[in-house]
């Protein structure tokens, strides 16, 4: 059982480092394409990043602390998370709607359709492995958190599709709707994490 703690936290050691280069990537990459979608999508990998830091946290503290104490740490660090989805919802909407509003036209990004697409293929074997082992372990907070990086893989997906439509043929706006549908389904994520409702 031990072997699958410490597996736990190298996945996330990995989700960490995967996701602070990810991120850094895509801000400078959407910024210098004027993508908003895209800054959205790498300031999720740090929020991410932040998911993955809670757990190193929870499974660090594993074998040192009581069970009771590791319950209510894993408690404290899914409301967190929750609440760091509310704030990255508003910041991409506000982004999203003034974009449209002022007709703003980014970039083609190829940088952006590249990152996009190696989070398709990492995300998802990080996800079943993440699963794997949270199941094993009977960890709520690693399951959670798994389907945090399966939510990146849909968040891959949609930036893939703005990006793509905006780079074949020159629609804008998908680059400032796909942002919006990005920070709608991040208020509902963080609304189930918050309010416990999360599967």
């Amino acid at each position: 059982m031990e072997h699958l703690y410490t597996k736990a936290l190298k996945l996330s050691y990995f989700t960490v480092g995967y996701n602070i280069l990810e991120g850094i990537i895509s801000i400078i990459a959407g910024a210098y394409a004027g993508s908003i979608a895209l800054v959205g999508f790498g300031l999720d990998s740090f929020v991410e990043s932040l998911s993955g830091s809670i757990m190193i946290w929870r499974f660090r503290k594993h074998g040192i602390v009581s069970e009771e104490e590791e319950e209510e740490v894993e408690h404290k660090a899914l409301k967190l998370v929750g609440y760091t989805f509310f704030i990255l919802a508003v910041y991409i909407f506000y982004e999203s709607i003034t974009k449209l509003y002022y007709k703003e036209i980014p970039d083609v990004s190829l940088v952006g359709i590249i990152v996009a697409i190696l989070s398709i293929i990492i995300m998802p074997i990080l996800y079943v492995n993440k699963v794997h082992v949270g199941k094993a372990i009977n960890s709520t907070s690693l399951l959670s958190d798994a389907k945090e990086t399966l939510a990146c893989t849909f968040l891959s997906v949609a930036l893939l599709l703005g990006l793509g439509l905006n780079y074949l043929w020159g629609l804008w706006q998908a680059d400032p709707i796909v942002g919006i549908i990005v920070a709608l389904y991040l208020v509902k994520e963080g609304r189930e994490i918050v309010t416990g409702e999360e599967d």
